[in-house]
């Protein structure tokens, strides 16, 4: 009898002192949240890798675009919307250019890790599914294949943490 009042309060004991912890639950950022933040987050294209038969060719920001240009930034929101948006930087290529150029929505794919979005000033804006190859808090690296010519380009963004 008493080894089995003592088994019961051991048993007692643990499932009491069990009841106590706290479940520590990490929650890791997901893509979205990367590319969003909590509510918006802004991003600049610094680089443009042309990969072409597997031979890289890497250009700055400022042999892509106009130095007007390399201050404009794509803002994606964490809204349910997904909303996103491109605009001017401190330095407008034309005075009479709005502050935002262009409104739309943001697309993730997470079972391919694509993002379908626009480029306005490379691709006139359409939106085009780019693989995402690299998303960090502060960098993005995506990538859009060619297929009929085996060539891709890699975009790299970095945050403004705006």
């Amino acid at each position: 009898m008493k080894k089995s009042s003592l088994i019961a309060f051991v048993a007692i004991l643990i499932g009491a002192l069990s009841g106590c912890t706290e479940k520590l639950d990490p929650k890791p950022l997901t893509y979205s949240q990367l590319l969003t933040g909590t509510e918006k987050k802004a991003w600049v294209l610094n680089a443009v890798t042309i990969v072409d038969e597997k031979d890289p060719f890497d250009l700055a920001g400022n042999e892509v675009l106009d130095p007007c240009q390399l201050d404009d930034q794509f803002i994606f929101y964490a809204n349910e919307e997904k909303k996103m948006e491109y605009s001017n930087g401190a330095s407008k290529c034309r005075t009479t250019e709005p502050d935002i150029l262009i409104t739309d929505v943001w697309q993730f794919t997470n079972a391919n890790a694509t993002l379908e979005m626009g480029i306005p000033r490379l691709f006139g804006g359409f939106k085009l599914p780019f693989i995402v190859k690299t998303l960090t808090e502060n960098t993005m690296v995506l990538e859009y294949y060619f297929g009929d010519i085996d060539a891709s380009y890699r975009f790299k963004f970095t945050s403004t943490g705006k």
